[in-house]
């Protein structure tokens, strides 16, 4: 199981990579593993600021749909529209080409409570 040490990561099995203000989110390796093959990822709130814990879109597999969770607060600014025609990149590559939103953080204290990859591990039982 891939966890990159320079990431941090929420209960919900979400990563944060930061770029600026900006936040790449993504789901973990871990998650990805345990939904199964990905077949499609639907983000309809590109634009809106949600609070942490807020639903920001959906992602299906093969045999579930899982939500997807906002893992701190901020203005969607970017869907990643290439999963839509690829959705396997989640699978093959989910903290590279599988990552699904840009968010502009509206308070980067919040990267505080996320966990750094050894929390991570110990929480996933890698």
């Amino acid at each position: 199981m891939n966890i990159p040490s320079d990431l941090k990561y929420s209960k919900e099995h979400e990563w944060v990579r930061v770029e600026g203000e900006h936040a790449v989110i993504g789901i973990s390796d871990f998650a990805q593993g345990e939904l199964g093959d990905i077949v499609f990822v639907e983000v309809e709130t590109e634009g809106d600021s949600l609070d942490t814990d807020a639903v920001f879109g959906s992602i299906e597999a093969v045999k579930t749909v899982s939500d997807l969770f906002m893992p701190l607060s901020g203005e969607i600014v970017e869907f990643n529209t290439e999963i839509e025609a690829n959705p396997e990149w989640v699978n093959s590559d989910p903290y590279g080409k599988g990552w699904i939103i840009k968010v502009k953080m509206s308070d980067a204290s919040q990267l505080d409570a996320l966990m750094d990859a050894s929390a991570y591990g110990d929480l996933v039982g890698a």
